[in-house]
């Protein structure tokens, strides 16, 4: 059996608390009040109104699946492969209605891809390492 590295370790608690700050993000936005999207500029009124609730489940599987996966990898456990797969279904779903139902780029402009951008390969970089722990044995 071969043991995770101190690189991987300190990516997965750092990937940790980049997902605790996803769960942040998600309990903010389900926060909102009626008053505050109005303070919203106008664009940014629409991406907030009418979310379907499929969308934010897949939100809510992404940021939850994200800290607790990224946990588990922390810990060193196998578990973390499936959460974060379910974490990367999550963000790929949720960013479907961001690009595809929304089309957030002409909504917002076309510097909101840069996050979802990063949060996607983030998720895939996350379920790779993952899988690679429970195939090398670092993850029991």
């Amino acid at each position: 059996m071969t043991t995770m590295t101190k690189g991987t370790k300190i990516f997965a608690w750092i990937m940790v608390v980049w997902n605790a700050m996803g769960v942040l993000a998600f309990v903010s936005q389900l926060l909102m009040t009626p008053e505050m999207i109005a303070q919203l500029p106008e664009a940014q009124q629409e991406a907030y109104k009418n979310i379907p609730t499929w969308s934010m489940v897949a939100y809510a599987l992404a940021v939850f699946g994200g800290l607790l996966g990224s946990l588990m990898l922390a810990l060193g456990k196998k578990l973390a492969f499936p959460l974060l797969v379910v974490s990367l279904a999550g963000v790929l779903v949720q960013q479907f209605y961001n690009f595809v139902i929304i089309d957030s780029i002409a909504l917002l402009g076309p510097s909101v891809v840069i996050l979802p951008a990063v949060v996607v390969i983030i998720s895939i970089l996350l379920v790779v390492v993952s899988q690679r722990g429970v195939k090398a044995g670092w993850l029991q």
